[in-house]
This record gives structure tokens, sequence and C-alpha cells, in this order.
């Protein structure tokens, strides 16, 4: 997740502006977490974004060739949309209208590989059930007052083990714990 050193994924209107667009070495990061997971879990509200740009990403005038990668591998992966108020998806991608932590449970009792989870209210859903193991969080240096928190109220305290630090262009850093169980 992307996230501000005050700890908001979006700023008051759900502006994503503060994020700015990704160096070369940051946006190759994602590219391989990506490809990295066999299957992406999305909420609403991350999905309208990410479905809004990436099925056409690697036609568009500019796009370089880790974008062109992005694009067609964001198209091929197999993704979960968590959502009660949207009818339909595509490219890929299956649309859960009911109990997310259940279908979350589900899918990770299953034999598949990595599941990467987007979007705040997902998120925080999944690790107020426990089921999030690992946490990459990537946060930008800029402060933007309010907005939507990465993380809301938990039932109990989440014990993480630090296991990598990266600094990127920008000032830019990634910080990933492990969940202590």
């Amino acid at each position: 997740m992307n996230v501000t050193v005050d700890g908001y994924v979006a700023a008051p209107g759900d502006d994503l502006g503060w994020s700015g667009p990704p160096s070369d070495e940051m946006f190759q990061w994602w590219l391989d977490q990506e490809l990295a997971g066999t299957l992406s879990l999305y909420g609403r509200g991350l999905w309208e974004a990410m479905s809004s740009h990436w099925p056409t990403g690697d036609q568009r005038p500019g796009a370089t060739p880790a974008q062109v990668e992005f694009a067609r591998n964001w198209r091929d992966t197999p993704k979960v949309v968590f959502s009660s108020t949207i009818d339909e998806v595509g490219w890929n991608t299956r649309l859960v209208t009911g109990d997310a932590v259940a279908e979350i449970t589900r899918l990770k009792a299953g034999d598949g590989g990595p599941m990467r989870v987007g979007g705040a209210t997902l998120a925080g859903a999944a690790v107020r059930a426990g089921l999030v193991d690992a946490y990459e969080i990537v946060t930008h240096p800029v402060l933007v007052g309010g907005g939507t928190p990465l993380f809301t109220v938990l039932d109990s305290w989440v014990n993480l083990d630090l296991v990598e630090t990266r600094t990127f262009p920008g000032g830019v850093v990634l910080t990933r714990y492990e969940t202590r169980r």
C-alpha cells in the first residue's frame, strides 16, 4: 500500500495526487511484486482506479517496457473484486458481493500461491480477521492531514517483524513486515 507519512492512503476527497508518478525503480519494484502474485484481491475503489487505466496501459503512447509488462500481467492475473455496488467486472476478474473475510479465508485455505490485497477497506477487514501474513508499506514523504487512513480500528494488536527496508528516489521508503504468529 502507498501511504503518506501521517498514515493516509488517500487525502480528503479520495485525492491520490500526493503520490505522484513513481520513479522507474519504484515502478519496477511494483511490477516485480505483481509478477510474484498469483491472485489479486481488490476493494471497489482500487478496482475502479486500476481498471480505468491498466486494461489498455500497454497501448498508451510513451508506455515504458515495464508499463507494458505491468498492463499485460494485470490483465492476465486472476483477480477478485469485493463489492456490493458494482454489477460486473472484466479482465480475468471475479466479483464477490458477499462476505469478504469468508471468501479470503476460503482462498487462503486453498493451495494457490501468494495473494495480494489492495484497497484500504478490504485490507482493513483482512487485517482484523488475522488473514494478512505480510505488509508492504510504501511511505511517501508527504503529510496530508486527513483522508482515508491505512489502518483503522483493530480488535487487538498485530505484532510484526521487520524483514526489509528500501529507499527509492524521491525519499519514498518501503518497509516490509511479516506478521508474528
